[in-house]
């Protein structure tokens, strides 16, 4: 029998009864917040699992805080060469996985530019993992899962292929967030489509709003506009704003990894540990912007982001 979970639901309900012994997940960006408690209550359940961090004594300092144990290895993703270094590396090692949750990134950051010349969400956010994923795609077992992490502030903003690093455009901190996670989900649509052969399924989702070091760049006054914002464009649709957990957050990353039908959602956008509807209303609600599930507009992006990496896959 399928267990119904919810926006309320923690990792821990998610994974009640559930033992992983044998499992083996890799989770990105394990220094704080939602990588943390993805890791944690993988971890609890007797998964192994390898964190990625660009700061691996934060990320150690954290999971000791935290009281519990898993291998790290550094990685930056606005960094293509550590990118490569790092892949290369646990190509290498040769240890496979059951799952990948891409999950670290930044949020709103002033304008400026990766080490290699990316405006920095979109290459943070996408070109990072677009990179560092496929190098390792073959580290993947059959039938297991890439889930990527993005938010609903995709429906701020459609990736602009024509100008992905606002060389030519204003920059607004907002609709830059907006390009980089509709590019996170459109690459899990691609991805899935290529590797839905192997019976591996790829999903992206929103986790939720919670108090994390994601809003670092942002000062007090940006935080009350953000959220006076937020509120009003779900009221407009009759829905209201709560803030997660951190466990409550991180549920929807465990849900799609591991208790989740991979055919369930598979190319699909998830929200609250289910499958979220498609909504072309304007402004943030629960729901997906069609725009950010075109299989063509995915097939785009996948061969605009080799370009720019200059890396085919």
């Amino acid at each position: 029998m399928t267990r119904i979970f919810s926006a309320k639901s923690t990792t821990d309900e998610v994974l009640q009864g559930l033992t992983l012994s044998g499992k083996r997940y890799l989770v990105t960006g394990v220094s704080s917040g939602i990588g943390i408690e993805t890791a944690r209550a993988l971890v609890a359940h007797g998964a192994e699992v390898v964190g990625t961090a660009r700061d691996v004594a934060k990320a150690r300092s954290a999971t000791d805080k935290a009281g519990f144990e898993l291998e790290v290895i550094q990685l930056d993703l606005a960094d293509l060469a550590n990118v490569r270094a790092a892949s290369t590396k646990l190509v290498g090692d040769g240890g496979t996985f059951d799952g990948i949750i891409a999950n670290a990134g930044v949020m709103a950051t002033p304008f400026g530019h990766t080490v290699d010349g990316f405006e920095t969400q979109f290459g943070t956010n996408h070109l990072g993992h677009f990179v560092f994923v496929n190098r390792i795609a073959s580290l993947i077992r059959d039938n297991g899962r890439l889930v990527t992490v993005s938010s609903n502030g995709h429906r701020w903003a459609d990736v602009d292929l024509a100008d992905p690093n606002f060389d030519y455009r204003p920059y607004d901190p907002w609709i830059s967030y907006g390009n980089s996670k509709t590019a996170v989900i459109l690459f899990a649509v691609e991805f899935d489509r290529r590797h839905r052969g192997r019976g591996i399924r790829a999903t992206s989702l929103m986790p939720g709003v919670s108090h994390t070091n994601l809003a670092q760049h942002l000062s007090q006054d940006d935080l009350a506009a953000l959220g006076k914002r937020i509120a009003t464009e779900l009221a407009s649709a009759g829905q209201t704003f709560e803030f997660k957990t951190i466990p409550q957050v991180a549920a929807t990353s465990v849900w799609a990894a591991v208790v989740a039908e991979g055919d369930a959602i598979g190319g699909h956008y998830c929200q609250d540990c289910q499958v979220a509807p498609i909504d072309d209303a304007p402004g943030i609600r629960i729901g997906v912007k069609s725009y950010a599930l075109d299989p063509e507009q995915a097939k785009l992006l996948w061969a605009k982001s080799e370009k720019l990496v200059g890396e085919r896959f």
